[in-house]
């Protein structure tokens, strides 16, 4: 039988199979040792094949296969650093939700996510949420880093899960594709998905005012059928994102604004931090490029991953 990864607890996936039917399934245990360095083997929008077998009157189903992915988001998994986390498989698109101070989400996640969603080929739309909640000096933030962005080309969406400003338009994009939800914890996934499904009633909790930071609510990504022809992958808040695999010279090649300016430059392999006539320092020092973009290159360059999680966002 082959089926479509729904939910990954660790041990046990619930998969679905075309005519909608669900089982609990688990792996063999050498399956895990095929080579697969990732602390989960198996990913939410995997799809797999599995046999049936029955246990006690209790059916479930043991994996046997992989079928070979079209992408995925990866990242380091956080206590162990020589091991990466999938975070999910087979994305037709990414949402990652911004907010400026309720948590604040940093330019140095923000690019990292991008960088490694560009690897893999997934379209990232950028959704600053919350904006319900800003006075007009945040407002101006979010205004300035949308701007940012859309100058390299992502879409920004300014949305509200309170006032429901954009949430159809969001839901325009969403139909008929499979959607993955990122972000920090706290910026607002679970409560923004609830309004574009109300019948899913996913978990929210507040802001931990005192770090504000938000508190985990969703433990395991797990995808979700919706009424409108759409699938949605709602993830775990992720706190820092390490970049994986990535050799330096490549690294440029995944932030288009380098990118389109790399034939410009005087050696070909250039890595654009002290080379002599670099096209991507020229625009830099002409306020082409920000220089948010250009320090969170530097840090994935030199595999900044310390620091990465504490940076204050005050210094942008």
């Amino acid at each position: 039988m082959t089926g479509l990864v729904y939910k990954s607890t660790g041990s046990w996936y619930t998969v679905k199979t075309d005519l909608g039917d669900t089982y609990e399934c688990r792996i063999k245990g050498k399956f895990r040792m095929k080579g697969i360095k990732s602390t989960n083997p198996i990913a939410v929008g995997d799809v797999v094949d599995f046999e049936l077998e029955t246990d006690n009157n209790q059916v479930s189903g043991i994996i046997n296969n992989i079928h070979d992915r079209k992408n995925y988001i990866i990242r380091k998994s956080v206590n162990l650093s020589k091991q990466t986390h999938i975070i999910a498989a087979n994305i037709d698109q990414v949402f990652l939700l911004i907010t400026i101070n309720n948590p604040p989400t940093l330019t140095s996640f923000i690019d990292r996510f991008l960088v490694t969603a560009n690897a893999y080929q997934i379209k990232t739309i950028l959704l600053f949420n919350k904006i319900d909640t800003y006075d007009e000096e945040t407002l101006n933030e979010v205004k300035f880093l949308a701007h940012v962005y859309r100058k390299i080309g992502y879409e920004c969406i300014g949305v509200s899960a309170k006032t429901g400003k954009n949430v159809d338009k969001v839901k325009a994009i969403m139909k008929g594709k499979v959607n993955m939800f990122s972000g920090h914890s706290g910026v607002g996934k679970s409560t923004l998905v609830n309004t574009i499904e109300p019948t899913l009633d996913i978990k929210t909790k507040e802001i931990s005012t005192l770090h504000m930071q938000g508190q985990h609510t969703t433990t395991f990504a797990e995808m979700f059928d919706l009424s409108f022809n759409a699938k949605i992958i709602d993830t775990p808040g992720i706190k820092g994102f390490g970049v994986v695999d990535m050799d330096k010279e490549e690294v440029g090649d995944y932030f288009p604004e380098f990118f389109a300016l790399k034939q410009q430059c005087k050696f070909h392999n250039c890595l654009h931090v002290q080379e002599p006539k670099c096209a991507v320092k020229s625009a830099l020092e002409a306020d082409e490029i920000a220089y948010s973009r250009y320090r969170s290159y530097l840090q994935i360059l030199e595999g900044d991953d310390e620091h990465y999680r504490t940076e204050d966002w005050e210094r942008e």
